[in-house]
């Protein structure tokens, strides 16, 4: 297996996605938006997103979650479907930072181009819930014991790889413009698995839209 398959994992409770926040704010933002929370729905100058709510996405459409042995290579896993869930804790009045626990996260429709590997069973997100902030400048920051095992099938019988997040961090950046969220080139070092799986993986993803979904008609989430 690939070292790369364990960082799927991981990064996706990067994180992300996540990645709980679609979009972060333009800079040149309307000038009543001190007034609104961190978090809106429907628009940048909607309704508060509320201290409880849950906040879901999947991948944006026609994107993969990558995980790869290299910043810049395609050696790897790479998973056609991802999502995640987090719930609103607090969303102050902006400018601030909302903070958000991130209980959800799945990988599936994976595969693998690892040389000596068939395929992929599974990636799974360790150790949830992470704590996720979501700042008015639209930075996303994923903590906690952030780990992701891989298992993959391999000539020689299955395979598996275990990541941890570099420092226990993932970083995202949330847009307005695209009502996403994404994470380039995450980190992740394999803390166990046989000499198949790479030393760093690095995750990428893009989720998009983030919805409320407990507010009525799942209105898309802002960044202020």
């Amino acid at each position: 297996m690939p070292r790369y398959g364990r960082a799927l994992v991981g990064l996706a409770a990067v994180a992300l996605l996540g990645s709980l926040v679609a979009a972060a704010p333009a800079a040149a933002a309307p000038t009543d938006s001190l007034a609104n929370t961190v978090l809106t729905t429907g628009s940048a100058a909607g309704t508060a997103a509320a201290v409880g709510d849950v906040l879901q996405a999947s991948l944006k459409a026609t994107t993969t979650a990558n995980f790869y042995s290299t910043a810049t290579g395609t050696t790897g896993v790479k998973c056609a479907a991802s999502s995640f869930s987090a719930k609103v804790l607090t969303n102050p009045a902006a400018p601030g930072t909302a903070t958000e626990s991130l209980t959800v996260q799945s990988f599936t429709s994976c595969t693998t181009n690892v040389v000596g590997t068939l395929g992929v069973n599974s990636v799974i997100v360790d150790n949830l819930p992470y704590s996720v902030s979501v700042t008015s400048a639209g930075a996303v920051t994923l903590t906690g014991p952030i780990q992701s095992t891989v298992s993959l099938r391999t000539l020689l019988g299955n395979i598996t790889c275990v990541y941890k997040a570099n420092g226990n961090t993932v970083k995202g950046t949330a847009s307005n413009a695209t009502t996403s969220i994404a994470f380039v080139n995450q980190p992740f070092t394999k803390s166990s698995g046989p000499g198949t799986c790479f030393s760093t993986a690095y995750f990428s993803a893009t989720y998009s839209p983030i919805r409320d979904t407990t507010q009525a008609g799942s209105p898309i989430v802002y960044v202020n």
